[in-house]
């Protein structure tokens, strides 16, 4: 086998294989000689079929296992003998004369083919020792936890009978029949069905024009579907109800006490509030994290600027527009509504795409230096997390991530780059700084996809 490289350009690599026409019929006979003892062929005791007889059955199929063999010696050999890091799968590229593939599955004739490589661009990591982020953080209130319990004792409470004009706050029974254009629609009929006044849970509008109703009373309501509405072929539109008011009931006490808490598996009212202290709590450092983490990787950012390669660029960049793509249909919004154009969003997204695969590469590098492993334990815990966000088809998804190393690395992958991120703030600068729940929280949506490595499932922002 004989390997030259042919460009060496950027981040690409090429190299020409060539096997001469000897070399395959030697690798062709040993195969073949290896697999005599196994066949049987009628007319034949096992081990004594004649090579040529062996061949003549076996030899194109033996053939295409030697080639495929070659290709990953040579492929490996490549990579070894040049100390390459690889940024994807080697891409071969066959001759395409037909005759030639032919003499050299006959071992009549020299194979040459090529590889095409991209490899991962090499760089110094930085000195962090100067990098400082603010971590915010912000203390649970009283008020909270007070709004807390009230939300969940109004969601508890009893409601009753009531005589007279609906209120605020009452729950109406209802029969109703909804029409777009005169024709009744899928999914816009209800019989017996409890619409809280004022819980906004209802098409915007429908509550408010129910109250002062009695039972007995009928309503002709109007209202519009939302344009971001989840069915889309109601979104926007307008549409009427015919509504039958069936009954009023009035809410009962609120009551907020150790009986209320027992309702929700809590011995009594303090451990409640203990409870909910503890989630808000773990909401609030969840975010906070969420926050120095997009500080720490836009300070990454900044100190780094170093070739990509294409192809994980083009990856990334068709993960997020994908999801672009996909969330402009299913909100009913254009370019122009965004007050830009497609080529504009692709530029922007591009860029997006390149922050990814760059902060990606770092922190790859930064946990590789670092000595930063993930054990199988930690696989199998957040696998198990997973496999709870699926009740009824824990066996599937389980099975489903065990049947797919790809699946799996993806649930390692985030384990891997939180412990990296842990490493990086144990060298910089971490200034906690209180803020209020609405400092924590605000502009989140541009927050959330700080994400090195995007693979889809989320929005991304243009403020990454």
């Amino acid at each position: 086998m004989q390997v030259t490289e042919t460009l060496s350009q950027g981040l690409k690599r090429e190299f020409k294989v060539v096997l001469p026409a000897t070399e395959l019929e030697q690798r062709l006979n040993d195969e073949l000689n290896n697999i005599k003892g196994r066949v049987r062929l009628n007319g034949f005791r096992p081990g004594k079929v004649p090579a040529a007889h062996l061949r003549k059955v076996y030899g194109r199929s033996v053939m295409s296992d030697v080639l495929q063999n070659a290709v990953n010696e040579a492929n490996r050999k490549i990579v070894e003998d040049n100390g390459l890091k690889l940024a994807h799968e080697p891409q071969i590229q066959f001759p395409e004369d037909k005759e030639t593939i032919e003499k050299a599955m006959d071992a009549k004739g020299d194979l040459a083919f090529t590889v095409a490589l991209e490899v991962l661009p090499e760089f110094e990591l930085v000195d962090l020792s100067g990098v400082s982020v603010k971590k915010p953080v912000a203390e649970v209130s009283d008020a909270e936890i007070t709004e807390s319990l009230e939300r969940m004792a109004k969601q508890n409470r009893a409601f009753e009978k009531k005589d007279g004009a609906s209120a605020d706050g009452d729950r109406v029974v209802v029969d109703f029949v909804g029409r777009i254009d005169g024709a009744e629609f899928e999914g816009g009929k209800g019989q017996d069905i409890r619409v809280e006044l004022g819980s906004n849970t209802f098409i915007p509008g429908f509550e408010e024009q129910l109250i002062g109703l009695k039972a007995g009373d009928t309503k002709l309501v109007k209202v519009k579907f939302p344009e971001n509405y989840l069915a889309a072929h109601l979104a926007g539109k307008d549409a009427e109800f015919d509504v039958i008011v069936k009954e009023i009931e009035a809410p009962g006490e609120l009551k907020i006490d150790d009986e209320m808490a027992k309702g929700f598996g809590m011995e009594s009212l303090d451990k409640l509030k203990e409870a909910i202290r503890d989630a808000i709590k773990r909401d609030f450092d969840t975010q906070s994290r969420r926050k120095v983490k997009k500080e720490l990787l836009d300070a990454l950012d900044a100190k780094y600027s170093f070739e990509l390669p294409p192809t994980l660029v083009e990856q990334e960049f068709a993960a997020v527009w994908s999801q672009v793509e996909a969330d402009m249909k299913s909100n009913g919004r254009t370019f122009a509504d965004e007050d830009t154009t497609e080529e504009e969003a692709k530029a922007d997204y591009r860029k997006i795409a390149e922050r990814r695969v760059r902060l990606g590469l770092v922190l790859a590098q930064i946990g590789e230096k670092s000595d930063i492993k993930i054990s199988d334990d930690e696989v199998t815990q957040a696998l198990i997390e997973r496999v709870r966000q699926y009740p009824g088809q824990e066996r599937q998804v389980w099975e489903f991530y065990q049947k797919n190393p790809q699946a799996l690395a993806e649930i390692r992958a985030p384990l891997f780059e939180e412990k990296v991120v842990d490493q990086i703030l144990s060298q910089v600068k971490v200034d906690e700084e209180k803020v209020s729940k609405d400092a924590l929280f605000s502009d989140d949506d541009a927050e959330t996809d700080s994400k090195p490595t995007g693979k889809g499932g989320k929005k991304a922002s243009k403020s990454e």
